[in-house]
């Protein structure tokens, strides 16, 4: 019994797993193949592999710019966030405020609304309250990091508020014995202890960042889109170029591996720290 019941828990992942994995499979098909290919009869296998696509890619200064733009706009917004969160979990967490349970409410329902409602209020905002001679927000990096915190902010809160109640006060205490002062309590104490727990709201706000498309497309015109604004620049009047956009496609997945891949040993750990207490 035990053993076919893991065969049936094998089998349902292994399961899952192609259901998830295959439209990147079918993406990279898509970006494998020749025009003539593509538009030819739909096959699941690739004939003949072609990296024209690729090529074509990289070696567009657009792609490039795009490129380049959400990288700095999702790290900048993921180190401000994760830094802002923590700073402002720790004091909502230590210090007796009144109405604490009340301000951590109020936090989470800036995410509750449709981002589609805000649109109008945050283009015209940008487009005129923030324009102040050359110096504005519209279609400019920090316009968009910024943006991006506000709605990302209430989401690190959230989830550094347990991490941080998980850890005792005791060791604060302790500290502040030893002589200590506030900031080498939150950098000697805190922030070792809560590293999986920054290091999950570090690699969310980056992906959600990463992956807004709204947003980008309608404060940016020209020299702040984004890499994720850019895919749908293949959609023209006179037809779609399916096969670069799918090697750009493809190509946007890879910064986002690698930002996983350098701290996912602390994703198991961040997503389960505080979950069990004694």
């Amino acid at each position: 019994m035990r053993r076919s019941r893991s065969i049936l828990t094998l089998a349902f992942w292994c399961g899952a797993s192609v259901i998830t994995l295959f439209p990147i499979y079918w993406l990279f098909v898509i970006s494998a193949k020749s025009r003539a290919d593509l538009f030819g009869r739909p096959s699941l296998l690739i004939d003949s592999v072609t990296w024209d696509n690729y090529i074509a890619t990289l070696s567009n200064p657009v792609f490039q710019h795009y490129m380049l733009n959400s990288i700095v706009v999702a790290t900048c917004n993921s180190l401000l966030v994760t830094t802002m969160g923590l700073l402002a979990t720790y004091a909502l967490s230590r210090y007796p405020l009144v109405g604490k349970e009340n301000i951590f409410f109020w936090t989470i329902t800036n995410r509750m609304a449709p981002p589609a409602v805000f649109l109008l209020p945050l283009f015209l905002l940008y487009t005129q309250a923030f324009t102040i001679g050359t110096w504005k927000l519209y279609d400019t990096r920090i316009g968009l990091i910024l943006l991006y915190c506000v709605f990302n902010l209430p989401f690190a809160i959230w989830i550094l508020r347990g991490i941080i109640d998980a850890i005792p006060k005791e060791l604060d205490e302790a500290a502040m014995v030893d002589g200590a002062n506030l900031w080498q309590i939150l950098t000697r104490v805190i922030l070792p202890v809560a590293r999986p727990g920054l290091a999950v709201t570090a690699i969310l706000t980056w992906v959600f960042a990463w992956n807004e498309y709204l947003f980008a497309a309608t404060l940016t015109s020209v020299h702040a889109r984004t890499i994720t604004t850019g895919l749908a620049e293949f959609v023209t009047v006179t037809g779609t170029n399916w096969g670069l956009m799918a090697a750009t496609a493809m190509l946007t997945l890879i910064p986002a591996l690698v930002f996983l891949g350098i701290v996912q040993r602390h994703i198991v750990a961040g997503l389960t720290f505080g979950a069990v207490k004694e």
